[in-house]
This record gives C-alpha cells, sequence and structure tokens, in this order.
C-alpha cells in the first residue's frame, strides 16, 4: 500500500494542478473512416470492414456527419473552428489498434481555445479553459483472461475485440487548471459531468459512461505554491465515472503529497483506478507526444469547413443545459438548492417532459424528488431507468389535481404502475381506487359516522369547528379512503348546521 498524507494536510501544503482528457464517442450511424456499423455490442469482431482493420491497400474516407458533429460539441465549448485541419497519425505499437496507429490530431485541430463554465453544488461557477477538441478514432477492446484482477498482469492471454476500432471520437483536452485547490475533485467531476449533459443534449452522443461512451484521462500534479512551475503529473486512464473522477484526483493528491514530503520525486507516468478501493495502481511511464512521431495522414485530405456551414451547425443548436436550468428555475419558482437538488437528483430533464406531457411543474417534481426517487435508491438504479414515464406522471398529477384521486389513492395507484399494472387510468380502474364524490353515497356515511358521534356534534354545533375532524375520519375510513375530504367538510358542516 502506497504512503498518503491526509488529504486536509496535502492540499494546505500544496497547489494541486489538475487537467483532463474527456473522450466522447460520436453516436453516428457508421465509424469514423469506414462504413462499418458504429454500434454498440454485437459478437466480438463482426462490426469491422477492411478499414476498421487496417488491412493492406484500405483506405479511410472521413465520416462527414461525425465532422458535423465535433463542430456542434467545439462550438457548445465555446471553441473556435479551425478554417482549415487536418489528421495525423498517432504511431505506437498496442494490439488494439492492429495498424500499429491511431488516426488523430496533431498541431492542427478541429476545435480549439474554448472554455465551459461550471457550476458546483454551492452555485459557485468555475471556468474550466479548454486548449482544444479534436477528432480521432476509438480503439479496439483487450479482454485479458485467467488472472485476478482482469488486467494483463497475472493473465493467461488476451482477447481483441475491434468491433470499438475506428468508432469516431472528440477528445477534449483542457489547459492546465489552476485554483481550484481543495475543490479540485468537485471541479472535475463537475465539469465530465458538464460535458456529458452537453453532448446527451445537443445529440452527438448517447454519453453513457457505463458503455465508454465518455470516459476521462486524468491528470494530476503539485507544486508549493501557485506561483512555482507545474509539478511532475500522473495520468490516470480511462476513468469512466463522476464518483471515480473525484476519487482518483482525492487520491492521487495524497500519494503525491507523500512522496514530496518525504523528499521523494514523483514519476511521469500512467495509472489504472481502482473502484474497489478508489485507489490508482501504476501502468506504464509516460510517452511524450514526441514518442508518438506524429506526422500528416497522407490519405486524408485537409479539412476546411466553410464559415457558412459552421454558422448553420451553430443556428442548429438547441438550449444547452446551464441556459435551460435557468429557464426551468425561474418558471418553476424554485430556489436556488431546489435546483440544485433536482439536478443532483438526475431529474430536471423528467419532470420538463412530465410537465410538457401535462403535469403541473410542481406535482412533476413531487413525484420524481419522492416516492420514485425512494423506489430507484432501494433497487440502487438511476431515477431514469425507473419504470414509469414522464407521461404516466403527468397523467396521475393529471388525475389528482381533477380530485379523482386523493394523494393517498395516487400513491396506490403509482404501485401499481411500477409493478407493471398499466398506466395510472388502468391502475385506478382494476384497483376502484377512484375518489367517491357521489354526494349520496357520502351523506349516507356522513349520517352514520354523525349518528355515531353525538357528543363530537355538540362540539362543531358549539363553534369547534376542529372536532370536525373526528367524524371526517371516520368517514374517509367507511369509504376505504377514497373520499374527497374536502368536500366530506362541507357535506358535514352543512348536516351539522342543518
Amino acid at each position: 500500500m502506497e504512503e498518503l498524507l491526509d488529504y486536509s494536510d496535502a492540499v494546505a501544503k500544496y497547489d494541486p494542478v489538475i487537467g483532463l482528457e474527456v473522450h466522447v464517442e460520436l453516436s453516428t450511424a457508421t465509424k469514423m473512416f469506414d462504413a462499418a456499423p458504429n454500434a454498440f455490442g454485437g459478437e466480438p469482431n463482426t462490426l469491422v470492414t477492411p478499414v476498421s482493420l487496417g488491412m493492406p491497400g484500405s483506405l479511410p474516407v472521413v465520416n462527414h456527419r461525425a465532422i458535423e458533429f465535433a463542430i456542434r460539441l467545439g462550438l457548445a465549448l465555446n471553441c473556435k473552428i479551425a478554417e482549415s485541419c487536418r489528421f495525423a497519425r498517432k504511431n505506437y505499437f498496442y494490439p488494439d489498434l492492429c495498424k500499429n496507429f491511431q488516426t488523430s490530431q496533431s498541431d492542427e485541430p478541429l476545435c480549439y481555445d474554448g472554455y465551459l463554465d461550471v457550476e458546483l453544488d454551492d452555485g459557485e461557477v468555475f471556468r474550466v479553459p479548454i486548449e482544444r477538441a479534436h477528432v480521432e478514432e476509438d480503439a479496439g477492446k483487450n479482454t485479458h483472461i485467467g488472472g485476478a484482477t482482469g488486467r494483463i498482469e497475472g493473465a493467461l492471454y488476451s482477447l481483441v475485440d475491434y468491433n470499438r476500432a475506428g468508432v469516431p471520437l472528440v477528445e477534449i483536452v483542457t489547459r492546465p487548471i489552476e485554483g481550484a485547490g481543495a475543490r479540485a475533485p468537485e471541479v472535475a467531476a463537475k465539469y465530465v459531468q458538464t460535458v456529458r449533459d452537453i453532448a446527451r443534449a445537443i445529440g452527438v452522443s448517447e454519453a453513457r459512461m457505463e458503455r465508454g461512451n465518455v470516459r476521462a484521462d486524468v491528470n494530476v500534479s503539485l507544486r508549493p505554491t501557485p506561483s512555482d512551475p507545474l509539478g511532475v503529473r500522473s495520468e490516470t486512464k480511462n476513468v469512466n465515472s463522476f464518483t471515480a473522477v473525484d476519487s482518483t484526483i482525492r487520491f492521487e493528491i495524497s500519494r503525491q503529497a507523500a512522496i514530496l514530503d518525504a523528499g521523494g520525486e514523483v514519476l511521469q507516468e500512467t495509472r489504472h483506478f481502482q473502484s474497489a478501493d478508489g485507489t490508482t495502481a501504476p501502468g506504464r511511464v509516460k510517452s511524450d507526444a514526441d514518442d508518438y512521431r506524429y506526422f500528416p495522414e497522407p490519405d486524408l485530405v485537409p479539412i476546411q469547413p466553410s464559415r457558412e456551414w459552421v454558422e448553420e451547425i451553430r443556428a442548429t443548436l438547441p438550449e444547452l443545459p446551464a441556459a435551460k436550468r435557468k429557464r426551468l428555475k425561474a418558471e418553476w419558482k424554485l430556489a436556488d438548492k431546489e435546483m440544485r437538488d433536482v439536478v443532483n437528483a438526475g431529474a430536471l430533464l423528467l419532470i420538463e417532459d412530465s410537465v410538457l406531457a401535462g403535469a403541473t411543474a410542481a406535482g412533476a417534481r413531487k413525484w420524481w424528488m419522492g416516492e420514485l426517487a425512494r423506489y430507484a435508491k432501494e433497487h440502487e438504479i438511476e431515477l431514469a431507468d425507473v419504470p414509469v414515464s414522464p407521461a404516466a406522471v403527468a397523467e396521475l398529477d393529471q388525475l389528482t389535481e381533477s380530485g379523482k384521486l386523493t394523494d393517498k389513492l395516487a400513491r396506490q395507484a403509482l404501485e401499481g404502475v411500477l409493478a407493471g399494472e398499466g398506466s395510472p387510468a388502468d391502475v385506478v380502474k382494476a384497483r376502484g381506487l377512484e375518489v367517491v364524490s357521489d354526494d349520496g353515497a357520502l351523506e349516507a356515511a356522513i349520517d352514520d359516522a354523525l349518528a355515531a358521534n353525538p357528543a363530537v356534534v355538540e362540539k362543531i354545533k358549539a363553534g369547534k369547528v376542529q372536532a370536525a375532524g373526528a367524524i371526517i375520519g371516520a368517514v374517509m375510513k367507511a369509504t376505504g379512503g377514497k373520499a374527497d375530504a374536502k368536500r366530506v367538510r362541507e357535506l358535514v358542516m352543512e348536516r351539522v348546521q342543518a
């Protein structure tokens, strides 16, 4: 186990500087340079062509749609779009790209010089500078068999699946992120989440981190003070959750601080995140750009997106997540903390879709942040994976607002929907949950309750109207909780006064 310095002591003694390289897979129909399907899953090595496999004589062709998606993403990240750029060969030997190089972009990226404003949990906004967002192809996937950890160390043999090789990627590279201090882990995790949300909102990626659609390489270095040169950095590869990004930075700050405190030197290396305990493990000595021997890809011509095309793409961008949050916060009349709770719960779009389907904002928020959030927690799933649609929530809210369901009955109806019994209306009909609103039926139950409680009647007559609660409770019990309590109160007062 590596020596660690307590995190609070580490950030008190050293200034952390972080950098992030976020890889976003684009949801095009085909791969970056060939006509092989761009799809998740499939039998190994079936979603390939000779170009995917780097066969001799096969020639790449740039995917026009991928360039369009990359420009959309670049614009959403406040980047400038190059008037001319080109692809390069990044040379290295690794079995997941059997042509022995990756087609990427080196000194001429498509998108550059951007920034992203990241809102933290307490409402503070931190601006992350973006150096570039360049286009490249993804690599295949190695599976190491026989080892205890799933890594190559100790494995008996390895298998390679090239289905992912050639999938279009945008790699978003930040400039050094300085000034975050002790909040560096939070800034990094929120930045990756914001990129994920933007990619989804503008429709360029499914951005499912569990599938590797979005993943981050996390760079961390320490220096004594902000005025000192940058320290030696580590790079933890392919971190694919917000929690893991946070944990990686916390661990690396504590690890590197312990090394520096002991008079040692931090090694520039790649590392791997260990999800079991939130630590990182060493990989290999980190290569610099020169080691990749970049040179222009001779089989691809430069890309020169016209300014007219760029502006056409800009005009089609939808409302971005930050602007949407600001608008909905005002429309729904939420306080800052209430809106942050909605966002952190992953409920924003679900509530919005429910409102668009006919729910009140308050009603939609109540169901998604209440019963459905509890269901998601109990079943250890994401809120978006709860088996209830926004349309069903809207229907449930409408039944409640119209007086056809009490809140208690609505919860029973929701239980039925969650159990797969159909829509809220189907459950209400099948279970007989609709509120009893017929005055005749209610008056009979009220008369019985009044006759059984003469002392309560006298209290009501004497002006103690709160005593009517006992009569209302008796009526609710007699009707199985299906009576409209407001109407029952009105009828009780009418009968007593009569």
